[in-house]
């Protein structure tokens, strides 16, 4: 990147509620609804309507503000923010403007090894607009009003952040906290969590920021960081040629992978705010704010530090199986039941088990074996009835049926060979059957005992401990 210019970076993300109600109706919020079937008479705006405030909406974003360590305003106001669109009946989006629910607050993120702390500078409530549907009309566009009302909490960054891949840690941060506080479902693809990033580029050292462009409604993660570079580099280029960014709304094409210019930027004014004449003030009492804190689960960073201590494991391990709370919850589980070291647990979970499901593009809450059944064939590794190659076998045979571990050992013969008289039987006969492997190796070539450890694995057929194999074949080998 081009090393005479900085780049600023502010992430705003629209964070949808996990309610079961939109924030001023009793209109439900759910997913796929056929269009304009959970849009009531307060949704469409209908004269006469009055809205009315979902609690849940309040305390879920009061829990958001708890976890990042920010000023929760015992008084808070909505507004009115007054612009004219197809999807949006009254004219108008209840928003907040002057006094948000949540003031400033902070995430930290690790880049590169290295910690670093983004300012959060407040949290919002508002309303989500309809959605304009442009494919299917013959040069028409169709209005789907099921999402307006859809309560949003809107997270508003400092402008911390000097890269696009920290840019993509905040959000993913973010994602993963909204997640384990369950306010938000963070689905991305059905627009639950997405995200607007506003860019601008000033020259090393310069205190003042440049012009800034908004990207907006970004809703994957590596989106985000291609969009943001695309970004960068075409400011870069516009001012390395003389010219001047205009401050701008901009909107990323995945396919072309290019931002195009969507409108000219609006400031705060153009909206005209002014606080909405139906909705009452919102006092937060302090025994909420006791209550909500009381009910905070285990917050990523500190199960996070708790898996490092507890279970030995390294930062990146801990970081992985924190990544969730199902996760973490599903890998203590399975320490739990198979009474194992902890850390055969872990690489367990982290190489086999999340390869297994990444491959299959499922989630930890789908994955075809449970925690008790992965705990009774890591029971089986430890206890040395069958080695680790052959644990990958019987769980290939897992995955695909509902059968134990147990049985699956019992019924494919896979015990492991204990029996120290009988391998013992076998390494002689493989040593005298083998003479030329055996002056190699007792020449220093390294290499030769592998064919010979590979020879009596196959004559046990692959139930031999490997390592016990190994430690007998060098005793006979050495003089």
């Amino acid at each position: 990147m081009h090393s005479q210019w900085e780049v600023v970076i502010g992430l705003e993300i629209h964070s949808q509620l996990s309610t079961q109600s939109k924030i001023f109706s009793g209109a439900a919020t759910a997913y796929g609804a056929e269009p304009n079937t959970q849009a009531c008479a307060v949704d469409l705006g209908l004269p006469g309507v009055l809205p009315v405030l979902n609690q849940d909406a309040v305390r879920k974003a009061v829990t958001f503000g708890l976890a990042i360590d920010a000023e929760i305003a015992p008084y808070s106001i909505f507004a009115r923010k007054n612009y004219f669109y197809p999807d949006l009946p009254k004219g108008y989006q209840i928003s907040q403007f002057e006094l948000p629910i949540v003031g400033n607050g902070h995430l930290d993120i690790e880049v590169d090894g290295e910690t670093k702390r983004i300012g959060i500078t407040r949290a919002h409530l508002e309303e989500d607009a309809g959605k304009s549907l442009h494919e299917d009309f013959q040069g028409l566009t169709g209005i789907d009003l099921n999402r307006a009302g859809t309560p949003l909490l809107e997270i508003v960054s400092e402008p911390d952040m000097r890269s696009a891949k920290e840019a993509v840690a905040y959000m993913r941060k973010l994602h993963e906290l909204v997640r384990y506080l369950e306010i938000c479902d963070g689905n991305m693809q059905e627009g639950s969590f997405r995200c607007d990033a506003n860019v601008s580029v000033r020259p090393k050292g310069q205190a003042a920021f440049g012009t800034r462009t908004e990207i907006k409604n970004i809703n994957s993660f590596k989106f985000v960081e291609k969009a943001i570079n695309y970004e960068i580099e075409r400011h870069i280029d516009i001012l390395e040629g003389g010219g001047k960014i205009v401050q701008e709304t901009r909107l990323y094409d995945a396919n072309k992978d290019e931002t195009r210019s969507m409108r000219s930027k609006e400031e705060a004014n153009d909206y005209r705010y002014f606080p909405d004449p139906d909705l009452l003030p919102v006092f937060i009492d302090p025994a909420l704010k006791d209550e909500l804190r009381s009910l905070l689960p285990e917050l990523p960073e500190a199960k996070k530090q708790r898996f490092i201590h507890q279970y030995g494991q390294d930062n990146e391990s801990a970081t992985t199986l924190t990544s969730s709370r199902e996760l973490a919850d599903f890998y203590e589980q399975v320490v739990s039941l198979a009474g194992c070291e902890a850390r055969l647990a872990t690489n367990w979970m982290t190489g086999d088990v999340l390869g297994a499901l990444n491959k299959a593009g499922l989630e930890i809450s789908e994955s075809p074996v449970s925690p008790e059944r992965l705990a009774g064939l890591l029971q089986r590794i430890a206890d040395n009835t069958i080695s680790g190659k052959t644990a990958k076998q019987v769980f290939t045979l897992m995955w695909g049926s509902q059968d134990h571990a147990d049985s699956i050992i019992e019924r494919e013969g896979l015990v492991q060979m204990t029996d120290t008289g009988a391998i013992e039987a076998i390494i002689d006969a493989v040593i005298a059957a083998n003479p030329v492997a055996v002056e190699q190796f007792q020449a220093g070539k390294e290499k030769a005992l592998g064919a010979l450890v590979g020879q009596i694995m196959k004559q046990t057929q692959g139930k031999a401990n490997p390592a016990d194999v190994n430690k007998l074949l060098i005793s006979k080998l050495k003089p």
